[in-house]
């Protein structure tokens, strides 16, 4: 089963989004205690928040991917680095350790992929790892296994009486939207072909 996992919104500044995000009425978490890249917003069910200033990667470790032959990866966090302020990126998530019904309808379609892993020390001092996959094709959106250790919290509320992200609009190219509604079968997403650029918008509940 594949579903959303999170929608990443590209901040100005990370710790001003943060306290924006507050003011609104929700609770916010940075991903790590000591210089997060990241903050969180989390509901009980359904996808997340996450807020990023810049992609978790240096320009050191940028220029390494692309020696290796990653250039995609590469532009796609550049990509990121260079995102407006807004939602911006989606992406899925399994409950397996691997990724083989991913790489079977990628590989259906000549999609090329890289395969890493990831983990961090949150605020509560667990340690979350996860595996990641992300498409050569920078519009594709990208996919983890799900944490090793559940960060969300049960039955809560935003101060704000949101429960949940309700549904999440989302554009792109035809071709891509195929491959896309082939992957995730999560009636949260609502796809919808959109050629000029890509469109993400959140309702809650």
């Amino acid at each position: 089963m594949i579903r959303l996992s999170h929608v990443i919104y590209k901040a100005d500044n990370l710790y001003q989004s943060v306290e924006d995000f507050k003011k609104k009425g929700f609770v916010v978490e940075f991903g790590s205690k000591v210089n997060p890249h990241n903050a969180l917003i989390y509901f009980s069910e359904g996808p997340y928040i996450e807020i990023i200033q810049k992609a978790p990667i240096s320009t050191f470790l940028k220029f390494i991917l692309k020696l290796i032959g990653k250039q995609s990866l590469a532009k796609r966090f550049e990509s990121w680095d260079k995102a407006k302020k807004g939602f911006f990126e989606i992406c899925f998530e399994n409950y397996n350790k691997d990724f083989d019904k991913e790489i079977e309808i990628l590989k259906k379609y000549n999609q090329k992929y890289f395969i890493t892993k990831s983990e961090r020390t949150d605020p509560k001092n667990r340690i979350l790892k996860w595996n990641l996959l992300f498409p050569r094709d920078c519009r594709l959106p990208f996919f983890m296994t799900y944490f090793n250790i559940d960060p969300k919290p049960r039955n809560f509320i935003h101060p704000n009486g949101i429960k949940k992200i309700h549904k999440v609009k989302y554009g792109n190219e035809k071709r891509l939207l195929k491959i896309i509604n082939e992957m995730c079968n999560d009636e949260i997403l609502s796809l919808q072909a959109n050629l000029k650029e890509e469109l993400i918008i959140l309702e809650f509940e």
